[in-house]
């Protein structure tokens, strides 16, 4: 949120600069993420000054040019070359001198010494367009005779100048939304610094009835969606521009100044917080405003000229035909003020939280008003709201207020009751803090202390602050008043001794793996949580029945908890492909979620979900790219392959115990799983299949890998690592070319193989595949390398020849493998 600097001076007197200021509003919880100084006109007329012209000549060389000289009140006079058609002997007007800066929209340019065709030009005058006071651009601007020469016009046109501070408010503080929640925070800050300074209020008192005529009537159907509704009718007001100093504050925090009557209710909405809504009174038929919903199906135009297809849940301001606003959310298109409307009818409601923000999602509509209203506002104050609106109406638009304030409120909110013991308060600031010290935080903040005992206080809290409801909310109210850092630390060092735990184990291997994947040219990303139903809606894999779906979702690309990692990374790989980025390495630890209502238990609100912490890689492009040394290669699922084994190895995991397994789904194309020998699956990879890709619009193939962290940190081995003697003794190598079935994989082989011989037989290499005409239809051709090692002795030929037979033979009777 933007604040004024100038405009919180309103409110209370401070003699802090604004540095100081945003200093203590982070101090207090209302955290500054920045300031800036903007000024009226942009620039501020900086350097420019006024000037009187001398004398104005033809330019020599120019049949459009002039030559002139001009008094800036700083001594020799200015040589300066003008184009205007306007430039005259004796005219006061305004000079850019060398060096000043002009700017135009978001382009700017410096003034700078030099000539035009041929003669000496030592800065400009200007035109309103030029400068920013004005759009004329068709000649300079001519000063009436009593300007002073040499003033600067920063001061001739008044140019204020402000700051405005960036202010970062938690979804919980819907108070300080606005500058005067800011400004009672701010005031009791000071007052615990010892300041005397008075928050001051905007009054209300002249507010008075000055037309019995009767007013728009109001009619609330739905009182659960609308907590009270205020109205009242102003007559023959006249609807222009705003002043100046109601623009400046407008145009300071980024708005745009519209008209009076538009103006003031955002000027409102800044500093009281309370939404307000002006209807052209002539536009409400039958002369009432109703509050309820519509059929569902029902089209309403907004004031952006969108159609929109209202439903039963969507709570509307009609008249007696037809709706004119979304309530709390967005104006119509046909009720508004224009600069025709003579009778307005101001709203100030108090809508239900929920109520609008669900149709604010439906719609995909953020306003200042559903920002407010989604967060909770205090209904008591929306006639205070109304009579400070309506006043400034009647101050800057005439108009006289017809009828009685209409106003509806069936179920009147009161304030809050809270009790807090001073142990209480100790126990969790860590600091005794006086008694005085604590009322005076509380009044400060507009708590009302009820009663008072010895132990503690009864308090009763304000309406507006929603976020105050338990003793230990009001505390952290009181610490943050008193300052976080007047509380000391201890000279005493409490500490105690603890075991590794688990997670701890899980934290150190997961930096290890990530200073790992990054030496092998990986980036690590970091997606959201939050995903898009729809990408599970179709599969089988991943069914979107078993995705966390949220109640609430900020839009229908955050509306569900991930299943899996798989989809953010192609997003992330989508956009650097995009982004002419086309080889890709990356990987992501996080949490996945999933929903299953066979585990639900009774009393147990957690037991149908589960979350999981895995590792993602995706790899994508080129493996080798312009390379002297090496032709360029695509990147592959054997590379992917490469790297797991390499995690699985860094993790002290045999990689030739794992369980292997092909199969295709509608996630992979063609995918492995790995198992361990307990039978836990740690994880799968392979290729994403095509049809996935073209949801995220991805052409290239993508390799992925999905590894259950949590599994695979239990099921690292538990002896430490112990050093092994390198053998004496040399192993023995034989090759084999073997003759399989096209359904018969490497892994069958390897594994069949070490069933043969798990003593002597080191390591099984596969150096070669073929697929050809030569060979039986079917049939495909495994080159393998066999290695085997005895520690004890050379193992000779007849040992070597027995064992390879062993192996023969097994892989004849198991998968069908014959020798070529």
């Amino acid at each position: 949120m933007n604040v004024s600097y100038n405009w919180l001076k309103d409110y209370l007197s401070f003699d802090m600069n604004v540095d100081e200021v945003a200093a203590a509003l982070t101090s207090i919880g209302l955290e500054t993420g920045s300031v800036k100084e903007v000024q009226t006109i942009k620039g501020g007329l900086e350097g420019l000054v006024i000037g009187e012209v001398l004398t104005c000549t033809d330019h020599p060389n120019s049949d459009h040019l002039h030559l002139t000289t001009v008094n800036t009140g700083t001594g020799e006079p200015l040589q300066i070359v003008c184009g205007a058609p306007n430039v005259a002997a004796g005219q006061k007007v305004v000079v850019a001198t060398i060096g000043t800066t002009l700017y135009d929209g978001d382009k700017e340019f410096k003034i700078k010494k030099g000539k035009i065709r041929g003669e000496e030009s030592c800065g400009m005058i200007c035109a309103e367009g030029e400068i920013g006071v004005g759009a004329d651009r068709s000649g300079i601007i001519t000063l009436p005779a009593d300007a002073q020469i040499g003033m600067s016009a920063k001061e001739y046109y008044k140019v204020e100048s402000d700051y405005v501070l960036e202010v970062d408010i938690t979804p919980n503080r819907v108070d300080g939304t606005s500058h005067f929640g800011i400004a009672r925070d701010l005031a009791a800050c000071l007052k615990q610094a010892g300041k005397q300074v008075e928050l001051k209020k905007p009054p209300v008192e002249s507010f008075k009835t000055d037309d019995p005529a009767t007013p728009v009537s109001v009619d609330v159907k739905n009182t659960e969606a609308c907590i009270r509704y205020s109205g009242i009718t102003i007559k023959e007001a006249s609807v222009k521009e705003s002043p100046d100093w109601l623009k400046n504050r407008l145009t300071a925090i980024g708005l745009r100044p519209i008209n009076n009557i538009v103006d003031i209710t955002n000027y409102v909405l800044h500093e009281l917080g309370q939404p307000l809504h002006a209807f052209d009174a002539a536009k409400i038929k039958g002369n009432k405003v109703i509050v309820k919903t519509m059929p569902e199906g029902a089209k309403f135009v907004t004031l952006d000229g969108v159609e929109r297809t209202l439903t039963n849940m969507d709570l509307m301001i009609c008249n007696t035909e037809e709706p004119m606003c979304i309530g709390g959310v967005f104006g119509g298109l046909d009720s508004g003020v224009t600069e025709n409307t003579k009778d307005v009818f101001l709203e100030s409601a108090c809508f239900n939280p929920a109520w609008v923000r669900k149709t604010a999602r439906r719609f995909g509509l953020n306003t200042d008003s559903s920002f407010r209203f989604e967060r909770g506002l205090d209904p008591n104050q929306t006639i205070y709201v109304l009579k400070r609106a309506a006043l400034m109406i009647q101050e800057l638009a005439g108009g006289k207020i017809a009828g009685d304030i209409q106003d509806i409120y069936p179920n009147k909110m009161e304030p809050f009751a809270v009790d807090i013991t001073y142990k209480k308060i100790k126990a969790l600031t860590g600091k005794t803090i006086p008694v005085d010290t604590i009322k005076s935080i509380l009044a400060s903040l507009e708590m009302e202390i009820a009663a008072e005992t010895a132990e503690g206080l009864s308090l009763r809290i304000p309406v507006y602050r929603f976020d105050v409801r338990r003793d230990v909310d009001v505390i952290e109210d009181i610490l943050r008043i008193y300052g976080y850092n007047n509380v000391e630390f201890s000279d005493h060092v409490r500490s105690t001794l603890s075991y590794q735990t688990l997670t701890d184990k899980s934290y150190q291997l997961e930096n290890v793996i990530s200073e790992q994947l990054c030496g092998a040219g990986f980036n690590e990303i970091l997606n959201n949580s939050l995903t898009r139903l729809a990408y599970y809606n179709e599969l089988t894999t991943y069914p979107a029945a078993n995705c966390v779906v949220l109640r609430n979702p900020l839009s229908a690309d955050l509306n569900a908890m991930r299943q899996t990692l798989l989809f953010g990374g192609l997003q992330s790989v989508a956009f650097n492909i995009k982004h002419k980025n086309k080889n890709i390495r990356f990987f992501e630890f996080g949490n996945c979620y999933v929903r299953n209502e066979e585990n639900k238990k009774e009393n147990e609100i957690l037991s149908e979900y589960k979350e999981d912490y895995r590792l993602g890689l995706w790899i994508s492009g080129k493996r080798v790219e312009n390379n002297w040394a090496h032709a360029d290669e695509n990147a592959s699922v054997f590379e992917l392959k490469a790297h797991i084994e390499n995690i699985f190895h860094r993790l002290g995991i045999n990689t030739d115990r794992l369980i292997r397994g092909s199969f295709s789904n509608d996630i992979y194309s063609a995918g492995v799983t790995i198992v361990s020998t307990s039978g836990r699956a740690l994880g799968t990879f392979g290729v994403v299949n095509k049809n996935m890709l073209k949801t995220i619009d991805i052409d290239n193939e993508v390799y992925f890998a999905e590894l259950s962290w949590n599994i695979l940190i239990k099921d690292i081995p538990k002896e430490p690592i112990s050093f092994r003697e390198i053998s004496k003794f040399p192993e023995a190598k034989r090759d084999l070319a073997l003759l399989a079935d096209k359904n018969v994989t490497f892994a069958d082989i390897k594994k069949a193989a070490m069933d043969s011989e798990r003593k002597l037989l080191k390591n099984i290499v596969l150096f070669d595949v073929y697929e050809g005409k030569s060979l039986i239809a079917g049939k495909k051709s495994y080159a393998v390398s066999f290695y085997l090692q005895d520690k004890e002795k050379t193992l000779n030929d007849k040992q070597i020849d027995s064992i390879m037979s062993k192996i023969q033979k097994n892989l004849e009777d198991k998968l069908g493998v014959q020798l070529r």
